[in-house]
């Protein structure tokens, strides 16, 4: 029998006054403070020095001067949707990413390394890759894969998680030849004479996973390749360190089933869940969690339930968001939708119904529609002001929709980071309406509220990166992406991804801005965000992070002074 890990109790044992060159609160009044005093986990006073000095005599405390110096404090960043555990497993893959490899011939050679170091019969996986940032243009082979092994499974997944490229055994040992029919809500890829040409999307990669991964009739794509618990929870492990490392303090995790779920209990026991996690169950869930009464948030500050995640279409990285004319850079394919809409209208009533917030991710202006009418459906039946139903990604939603957002209190949660390490192929795959992907500048000014994460691992938890991105829209490239009222301040953007994270999560009380009363969770920082020149901003060094009073990291002594 396990026993109760009471994981929850505050950390912090010393009462502390920190001070800073500038504490940018982002509370109601933005207020830029200097000085912070924090005691079990909480802060107490913000403000000046004096006035928090003031407020520990008042509260009979002597507590420990921390100087930060001519550093700067912002609230812990709130990376709302990510993929830790994914995130994780892939940190034990091969990095084929932009910056490992431009080219195939490049990405075989760092799998082919990382073949000859594994056992015989052993997986050998990749990840990372951006067809449009390789020199070719194009998805590699499974010929190309031949290169690297023929006795076993090789797997090079795409940047955009919903699929990738497999040699030639993995067919074989999947029983997959060029009469193969394609699966419901994927597709196994073939040249023009039929022939396989190592492409699969989305339900496809069933191949991969077996019968425990996330299938169609599960209503989503499937991610979830199995390895051992213990391997699975030191993965979880050290992606939760990569997070920290970028100041993030709390996570969104936008696909939880048994998996993860088990994950974040198992690392809780050991008193290794150092940062804060809002768990997202997916939708073929649901039935499960309303029988057990989950009609609403429950948890503790630590490990929480947030709501019911679902998938209306795929990725416009992987050319699988449903576009039913096709693609301008490939008109025979149109991508899917994963339910019909009636289906999916029902989900969503039926999870609005009992209370529950959703999250569904949607790209393509079809797909938004089906979500958005979904929600206007459930909200006339059951009327809710504070119901805060979510578009994931949300890329291109028409200016009509974003009205419709405004009136209905739907929520985009974005990934500025997409259109930084791809955004251009965005406009290849579809034309000029591409270059509003993720139009942030429409939604502030249509009052839709804006949440910036980065969904790990599709991208680095780097949400200095994604700041960036937000203010400039230039990409990894340096194209820049659609006109200047698609950008938003770096206040704006600051905020997007802290307070108005905790709001998408349901957290706004305790989490996302820092005020007397809430966890004194931030991030300490080499520079300011709001006052550099906006193209450096994700040059700043994430020097230190704090979650409930006591700090998670620290970068080393010598990583900072090279900075």
């Amino acid at each position: 029998m396990r026993k109760l890990a009471p994981f929850d109790r505050p950390a912090q044992q010393t009462p502390r006054l920190l001070t800073a060159a500038a504490i940018h609160t982002v509370d109601a009044e933005e207020r830029v403070a200097t000085a912070m005093l924090t005691d079990r986990g909480r802060i107490l006073a913000i403000g000046t020095e004096k006035e928090c000095r003031d407020a520990a005599t008042s509260a009979g405390l002597d507590p420990q001067v921390v100087d930060l110096g001519d550093a700067v404090i912002v609230p812990g960043f709130v990376d709302a949707h990510a993929h830790p555990l994914m995130y994780g497993q892939l940190m034990t893959w091969v990095d084929c990413g932009p910056e490992k490899a431009g080219s195939i011939p490049e990405i075989v050679a760092l799998l082919k390394a990382a073949a000859a170091e594994l056992p015989a019969g052993r997986p050998v996986r990749g990840y990372g890759y951006e067809h449009r940032n390789l020199a070719e243009k194009r998805h590699p082979s499974r010929f190309e894969l031949d290169e690297v092994a023929t006795d076993r499974e090789v797997y090079l997944m795409n940047a955009s998680g919903h699929g990738g490229v497999v040699n030639s055994h993995t067919f074989e040992r999947a029983g997959v030849d060029r009469d193969t029919p394609n699966p419901e809500g994927g597709e196994i890829f073939r040249d023009a004479d039929g022939e396989l040409t190592g492409e699969i999307s989305d339900a496809a990669c069933n191949m991969l996973t077996g019968v425990h991964g996330v299938k169609i009739g599960h209503h989503g794509p499937n991610f979830h390749l199995a390895d051992e618990p213990e391997e699975h929870l030191r993965q979880l492990d050290a992606a939760t360190q990569r997070f920290l490392a970028g100041g993030v303090t709390t996570i969104g995790d936008a696909q939880v089933s048994r998996r993860e779920f088990d994950m974040y209990l198992r690392l809780a026991e050991t008193g290794r869940l150092d940062l804060r996690v809002s768990m997202y169950l997916l939708s073929h869930l649901l039935d499960d969690a309303l029988d057990m009464g989950l009609v609403g948030q429950f948890g503790n500050a630590h490990l929480s339930f947030a709501g019911i995640k679902l998938y209306a279409d795929g990725t416009l990285g992987g050319w699988t968001a449903y576009f039913p004319d096709g693609y301008v850079g490939d008109p025979c394919r149109t991508g899917q939708l994963y339910h019909e809409p009636a289906e999916y209208a029902e989900l969503i009533r039926k999870a609005h119904a009992a209370g529950l917030q959703t999250a569904t991710h949607a790209q393509s202006p079809t797909a938004i529609e089906m979500v958005v009418s979904a929600i206007e459906a459930a909200l006339a039946e059951r009327p809710d002001d504070d119901a805060r139903h979510r578009i994931e990604h949300c890329g291109l939603p028409t200016p009509e929709q974003i009205r419709r957002m405004a009136a209905a209190g739907i929520r985009p949660v974005n990934q500025t980071q997409h259109y930084f390490n791809w955004g251009e192929g965005v406009e290849q795959a579809i034309g000029t309406p591409g270059e509003r992907f993720n139009p942030l500048g429409e939604f502030l000014a249509a009052g839709v509220p804006i949440t910036i994460s980065s969904d790990a691992p599709v991208a680095e938890p780097i949400p200095l990166e994604a700041i960036q991105t937000a203010v400039t829209r230039i990409t990894r490239r340096g194209h820049r992406l659609g006109p200047d009222g698609l950008r938003v301040s770096a206040a704006a953007a600051l905020r997007a991804h802290t307070y108005e994270g905790a709001v998408s999560l349901g957290r706004e009380d305790d989490l996302g801005s820092l005020e007397a009363g809430k966890y004194a969770d931030f991030a300490v920082l080499g520079g300011d965000p709001l006052t550099v020149d906006a193209a450096e901003i994700s040059q700043i060094p994430v020097l230190e992070t704090w979650v409930g009073g006591e700090r998670r990291y620290a970068m080393a002594r010598v990583e900072a002074l090279a900075i």
